[in-house]
């Protein structure tokens, strides 16, 4: 089935199943999922899809800009073309381009830049608090729905990997977010005055990482 919205066309999978509601959601490669009975016509499906066209736009925005971006190099918030030369040695950024002889080699020089960068401003950030907090471990891993998670068990702070491709000011939120916690193990508003007095724009920068 093919549905047409703002003069695009897209795919629809039709999933019948014992299912008492019908279901949506728009897939990486834009394809329009519906979940749905075995006795729900595509008509109905149609009359579903018509009735939701706010919340499709809005995920196939979503999606569109997550495929953009994983098609692009990004780090620290710029996007460069990555230009592949065997005749150089090192990782090398001139304007909007980075050379690189391989590009298996920027996957490692970008874990390295991970560590180095995360724990320059792990430490800048932990040494504005004037709040006895301890200081933590340093963990980083991918991560698909948080940036940061603070454990006071292990006295910890894990970092989304993705952070590496966002600026200097979401990663400093996010490593501020993550030690107010060490303040308040909760989101009361003490806690956010405590995100407050140490990044003060952060309502702005939320909001930019939840769009």
């Amino acid at each position: 089935m093919i549905y047409r919205l703002d003069g695009n066309d897209y795919n629809v999978e039709i999933e019948r199943k014992n299912n008492k509601h019908m279901y949506l959601r728009v897939k990486r490669d834009l394809t329009i999922h519906v979940s749905t009975s075995y006795f729900v016509s595509d008509h109905q499906v149609k009359l579903f899809l018509d009735n939701n066209n706010e919340f499709l736009r809005k995920m196939i925005v979503k999606n569109s800009h997550e495929h953009e971006k994983e098609e692009t190099f990004y780090y620290l918030g710029k996007a460069y073309d990555i230009i592949e030369l065997s005749i150089i040695d090192n990782i090398d950024f001139v304007g909007n381009k980075i050379y690189v002889d391989k590009k298996s080699n920027l996957d490692k020089w970008l874990k390295n830049e991970m560590k180095r960068i995360f724990m320059e401003r792990l430490n800048y950030n932990y040494n504005l608090f004037t709040e006895n907090i301890p200081f933590p471990k340093l963990k980083i891993r991918k991560m698909t729905t948080r940036w940061g998670v603070c454990n006071r068990r292990d006295t910890s702070v894990t970092l989304n990997s993705e952070l590496i491709r966002e600026s200097l000011d979401k990663i400093d939120y996010v490593i501020v977010h993550e030690l107010s916690h060490f303040v308040h193990f909760n989101h009361s508003r003490e806690f956010w005055n405590t995100v407050g007095k140490y990044f003060p724009k952060y309502k702005e920068v939320r909001k930019e990482m939840r769009e």
